[in-house]
């Protein structure tokens, strides 16, 4: 099972980055568990430049924007 984590403090996009990795991961195939990060320390761990940010599995491979389905899925897969 993956781990999917959402950096940021609960705004628009840190919902709509959800929304989209859920469905990819869904339309994937795979299990995640979604876990969301708003505790600016914990988010300032990951050297995030700015949010919403995307952790998979421990590694952050989003920042700043909201990434399409098609790039979650293909992250999810690697």
């Amino acid at each position: 099972m993956k781990t999917v984590k959402i950096l940021g403090p609960g705004c628009a996009n840190c919902k709509k980055l959800e929304a989209v990795a859920r469905e990819a991961a869904s339309k994937a195939g795979v299990e995640a568990e979604f876990v969301k990060v708003t505790d600016m320390k914990a988010i300032m761990a990951y050297d995030l430049l700015s949010t919403p940010g995307l952790v998979i599995d421990e590694k952050l491979v989003s920042s700043g924007r909201i990434p399409t389905q098609v790039e979650v899925r293909q992250w999810l897969a690697g």
